[in-house]
């Protein structure tokens, strides 16, 4: 019987020498903790860059649960008055019975049109862009009750002027804890 006990001892001894490198292993969670701490500051730093865009005076808009956040860009407000970064251009009713001076294309608006060209030309100055369309985004900020086709109207002269990136802004809502804020 002392022949099994050592041969017990042996194996044990084996056994703990198999499995010693795992004895003292250590799961350290504070690097782990650290990279979702950054992960998760960066997300919502970056979440809120783009929700700064000023809605323009006298402009309600429609509301909409899901939308993405609205980057720098150049913004119509069409109310009673049509605006172009917070300057009058004209009034809606002027732009609604407006006759365009382009053979074949009945949709533009002539007098938008001469700011938006001048808007868009300062851009591709600024910016160092060629001639042709814009990679400038132009936002719409429409009033709930305006007309759509004065709506098709203002985006086709908007194309006309060089702007191929046009986006329609909403008031975001659904947002818990939070005030309404202006969205593409």
């Amino acid at each position: 019987m002392a022949g099994s006990g050592r041969a017990k001892a042996a194996r044990e001894a084996r056994r703990s020498a198999q499995f010693s490198k795992f004895k003292n292993t250590e799961l350290n969670l504070i690097p782990l903790v650290d990279t979702f701490v950054s992960i998760v500051f960066f997300a919502l730093t970056t979440a809120t860059v783009g929700e700064l865009a000023p809605i323009v005076p006298g402009v309600t808009l429609p509301s909409s649960t899901v939308g993405a956040p609205s980057i720098q860009e150049l913004t119509i407000g069409i109310a009673r008055d049509i605006s172009v970064a917070g300057s009058r251009v004209m009034s809606s009713q002027e732009a609604a019975v407006a006759q365009s001076d382009k053979p074949g294309e009945p949709l533009v608006i002539p007098q938008l049109l001469a700011v938006l060209q001048e808007r868009a030309d300062s851009i591709r100055k600024v910016s160092g862009e060629a001639t042709g369309s814009l990679k400038t985004p132009l936002a719409i900020q429409g009033d709930k009750s305006m007309r759509y086709d004065l709506l098709s109207r203002v985006m086709h002269t908007a194309r006309w002027a060089g702007f191929k990136n046009v986006t329609l802004q909403v008031q975001r809502e659904g947002v818990e804890g939070a005030a309404p804020k202006a969205s593409s």
